[in-house]
């Protein structure tokens, strides 16, 4: 899992509140396991004028030009914000891979739905959840702000806009330990593979029948 330290990036506002994850990621794009390739179908419905399925080269769909996403002003966003109870619905981890597949490594919003709120840190994504009032000013202020940018500091827990206005946020100690540090579940668990090998043979010699390759 790539390290998150501090990110200075393009805002795109989604400004829609309970977007769910099958909005984010369409139940037709979850028949694979991995965890790329799902950034062109990102909230496909949404996208495109067309009805999307696995495998189409998106480069060739009809765009909804009205669509936030598709407006040439951020094509490079990095950062999404958005309304309450962000990731509702199913609890899907297709969803933070569609948004981290096609460049966002945070989303800003003042809630959000629980298990996508768990499942970002998983995978990379910083869920940051701040005031009704400060994601107001952040929707105004990129509205008028051509390459609107936010400098977000997980190390600091604030969130920085080009005027200088500082908004804090709050996140649980271990999750940050493992987004500064590039940590994932297997991640975490190889960090002990010394002791993991110990015990397994200690194990082996207690009871050696657990370990048996014979049929």
């Amino acid at each position: 899992m790539e390290v998150f330290t501090t990110l200075n990036g393009i805002v795109a506002p989604l400004d829609r509140a309970n977007v769910d994850t099958d909005a984010i990621i369409p139940k037709q794009f979850l028949k694979s396991i991995k965890r790329t390739g799902y950034g062109p179908y990102l909230f496909d419905e949404w996208r495109y004028l067309d009805h999307g399925e696995p495998g189409m080269d998106c480069s060739t769909r009809p765009r909804n030009a009205d669509f936030v996403l598709n407006q040439p002003r951020y094509t490079q966003a990095s950062i999404l914000l958005a309304r309450e109870n962000f990731g509702c619905g199913s609890s899907r981890e297709h969803a933070p891979w569609a948004l981290l597949d096609d460049g966002f490594r945070c989303i800003i919003a003042p809630s959000f739905a629980d298990i996508f709120y768990n499942n970002c840190f998983k995978n990379g994504i910083l869920p940051v959840v701040l005031k009704d009032k400060e994601v107001d000013t952040l929707f105004a202020e990129c509205e008028v702000t051509p390459a609107y940018t936010l400098n977000v500091n997980l190390q600091a827990q604030t969130v920085t806009t080009p005027r200088g206005d500082v908004f804090t946020f709050k996140v649980d100690a271990f999750r940050k330990h493992c987004l500064l540090e590039g940590l994932d579940e297997i991640a975490l668990t190889l960090k002990e593979s010394d002791a993991i090998r110990d015990y397994e043979k200690r194990r082996g010699k207690e009871a050696p029948w657990l370990f048996s390759t014979r049929p």
